[in-house]
C-alpha cells in the first residue's frame, strides 16, 4: 500500500502562471506573437478566448446599439464590443459601453470613471460574466452593469458598487420595463430587447 508520505510533492520545476499587463498584451500583438487579436480579451492578466456570437446574441446587441444611439444624448458615446480599460491587468470587451463624452475624448479605450453603463449579453458566457466580469466592474467602480440573460429571458441590473461587489441587483422579466439609475430618462421594455 502506498502512503501519502511516500509520494514526493515537489519533484522538480512546477508550472508557472504567467500574468500579462494590458500594455504587454498590446506589445505581443505588435510583435506578431498573438494572431487572433480580435478573439481575445485580457482578464486578470490572462488572455481569454472570447465565446462565439450566436444569432440571438447578435440580434440583441444590434437592437441595443440602435436603441442607445437613437435615445442617448450627443454627450454619450455608444461603443459596441470594444475594449474597456479597467486597470493595468483587465481590459474586457463588453457588448455595450456607454461613455460620458464630457469626461472622455473618444481617442482611446474608455476608463471606469468615464463609463456610464456596461451591458453584457450572455448565453454561453453567463457564468463567466457573473463570476469574473461583474466583480471586475464593481471593483473598478462602474456604477451600473446590465446582464441581458438570454438563458433565462431576463435582464439583471447591477448597481451601487462598494468594496468590489454590487450592493443592489434588480431583475426585470418579460412584460416589465428596465429601470436604470444611470439612464433615468430612458424607457426600455424587456420584451423589446428579448424578442
Amino acid at each position: 500500500m502506498i502512503r501519502s508520505s511516500d509520494i514526493a510533492t515537489t519533484a522538480g520545476p512546477q508550472p508557472v502562471h504567467l500574468r500579462f499587463s494590458v500594455d504587454q498584451y498590446y506589445k505581443m500583438y505588435e510583435l506578431g506573437l498573438i494572431k487572433d487579436f480580435e478573439q481575445i480579451e485580457i482578464i486578470d492578466g490572462e488572455l481569454i478566448k472570447k465565446m462565439g456570437i450566436g444569432e440571438r446574441h447578435a440580434a440583441v446587441v444590434n437592437f441595443l446599439t440602435r436603441f442607445f444611439v437613437l435615445n442617448c444624448s450627443g454627450s454619450i458615446q455608444v461603443s459596441i464590443q470594444n475594449p474597456l480599460r479597467l486597470n493595468d491587468f483587465d481590459e474586457p470587451e463588453p457588448d455595450v459601453v456607454l461613455a460620458d463624452l464630457t469626461k472622455y475624448d473618444g481617442k482611446r479605450h474608455p476608463r471606469p470613471e468615464e463609463t456610464i453603463l456596461v451591458v453584457e449579453v450572455a448565453d454561453t458566457s453567463l457564468r463567466f460574466d457573473r463570476q469574473k466580469k461583474i466583480p471586475l466592474y464593481a471593483e473598478a467602480g462602474i456604477s451600473e452593469v446590465w446582464i441581458v440573460n438570454l438563458l433565462n429571458d431576463l435582464i439583471e441590473v447591477h448597481q451601487d458598487p462598494s468594496e468590489g461587489i454590487y450592493q443592489a441587483t434588480r431583475i426585470f422579466r418579460p412584460g416589465e420595463v428596465v429601470m436604470s439609475n444611470a439612464l433615468p430618462d430612458l424607457s426600455l421594455s424587456v420584451d423589446d430587447v428579448l424578442s
